[in-house]
């Protein structure tokens, strides 16, 4: 008989869950009667502990420093929910046990000492279960809540962020191991010489710093990366745990991306498993087979309303498109032949409006699609769809041809978006075998089944 394990390169590889709760954004559905607050604490406890309960690796909370805008004016039609991140998983800390808390935290607008500290009160606070997604800003319109303002060059924000990241795991692996005295007759409660002095002094980071806190009990929290350019991915393989990448829907880009990263981590003396690759993705379940469509319909009409089919449009088009019917035919004009602006945080910040302009009038043309159609088509999140033991053969599929490690799932809706996801695909992803069915360790970091901090090896 042929073992079919045989055919699979990573027969044993197990699906791993976080849930990224992303405060400011237009696909969460806030319009259903079921939606709760973006601000209020008893969603986010929802959500955390639902997300314990399907036995999730992490909890991801984004954040941003200012609102998004359009125009100069702060756009009404996103969701909004924009707590301090540490702040907002430092509670979460008191009513979870097992979850990771993972906090997003810019490296242009903190300073090592203080974001070190922070998130390393939040690290031995939890029990070891804190991470950092690390990402970078360089725009002004965010460096204007700042003295300094908008003043990094788009080029240099890896070179901060590297100096950055180096300077807080500097920071982290300042205390030693059993520093502090485990018993009442020791005559100090901490080892002479038990904690050093940080220095740095290079193009961007400048600072000499003592540190107050010791290690957690997963060494130091997990960080977490989310650039996709060239820069992004080397940034990752030279310092990252985790990728959290875009590549959430289609196998074949996500594998491509899988296969590059492993490439640059091999380049960077590192072993080609030592990053968890974890897409962001969107996942519509239905009970039977012939509901499918009509769920993924009612997402996405949901998701993209008239005024944000307009206002997304509007984006592109550089001008007011409000007077325009959202289920008509695409603008006849074409848009304003400057780049588009990335005050609204958008992923086509500096792209050529003419270009996606003719792209989307071809689709428009060839698939007979309506405005609302083609920017749901073009910029819409597409994830999984299906019944729970479709969609659990799918995931099964990715992680085992190591397409990726597993998903970050943002809930279309909150604080009840998990539920179908934990009451009905945990339990089909279980009975194949590809998904934990307790927790094993009590760290973040034994959670992704990671290696010792890089700092720490050798």
């Amino acid at each position: 008989m042929t073992d079919r394990r045989a055919d699979v390169p990573r027969p044993d590889a197990h699906v791993h869950f976080g849930i990224f709760f992303q405060g400011v954004n237009h696909t969460t559905i806030w319009s259903d009667p079921a939606s709760g607050s973006q601000i209020d604490f008893e969603t986010f406890r929802r959500v955390a502990t639902t997300a314990e309960r399907g036995l999730f690796d992490a909890f991801f909370l984004g954040e941003g420093l200012r609102l998004r805008e359009q125009d100069g004016r702060i756009l009404e039609l996103d969701i909004v929910g924009r707590p301090d991140a540490i702040t907002q998983l430092a509670a979460l800390a008191g009513v979870t046990e097992r979850i990771g808390l993972v906090a997003t935290q810019n490296t242009t607008y903190n300073e090592p000492a203080d974001l070190a500290r922070r998130l390393s009160g939040l690290d031995v606070l939890s029990g070891g279960r804190a991470g950092w997604n690390a990402v970078t800003t360089d725009n002004a319109w965010t460096g204007a809540n700042f003295r300094r303002g908008g003043y990094l060059d788009h080029a240099h924000r890896y070179d901060r962020a590297a100096e950055f990241v180096t300077a807080v795991r500097a920071i982290w692996d300042s205390w030693r191991d059993n520093a502090i005295a485990t018993s009442h007759r020791e005559p100090s409660w901490i080892e002479p010489d038990a904690v050093h002095t940080v220095e740095r002094d290079g193009d961007h980071i400048r600072a000499t710093i003592r540190p107050t806190l010791p290690r957690s009990a997963q060494g130091h929290p997990v960080i977490f990366q989310a650039g996709d350019s060239p820069a992004g991915r080397d940034f990752a393989a030279a310092h990252a745990d985790v990728i959290f990448s875009r590549h959430g829907t289609h196998f074949d880009a996500a594998l491509s991306f899988a296969e590059d990263i492993r490439t640059r981590l091999r380049a960077a003396g590192r072993p080609e498993d030592d990053i968890r690759i974890l897409p962001g993705t969107q996942i519509v379940l239905a009970e039977k087979e012939s509901e499918v469509e009509e769920k993924v319909r009612w997402v996405k009409e949901n998701q993209y309303t008239g005024r944000t089919t307009l206002s997304l449009a509007g984006q592109v088009w550089g001008r007011d498109l409000s007077h325009l019917d959202p289920d008509g035919p695409l603008p006849a004009e074409d848009p304003e032949p400057r780049p588009i602006s990335e005050t609204r945080g958008a992923p086509r910040g500096g792209q050529d409006p003419l270009a996606i302009a003719w792209e989307w009038r071809e689709r428009a043309e060839a698939e007979n699609l309506s405005l609302r159609q083609v920017v749901i088509a073009s910029t819409g999140r597409s994830g999984f769809a299906g019944t729970p033991a479709q969609v659990a053969d799918e995931l099964a599929r990715w992680v085992r041809h190591g397409a990726t490690d597993g998903f970050n799932v943002s809930p279309y809706l909150v604080p009840t978006g998990l539920d179908e996801i934990v009451e009905w695909l945990i339990p089909e992803l279980q009975e194949r075998g590809v998904y934990r069915t307790e927790y094993t360790g009590t760290t973040l970091r034994e959670h992704l089944g990671l290696r010792e901090p890089l700092t720490r090896r050798g």
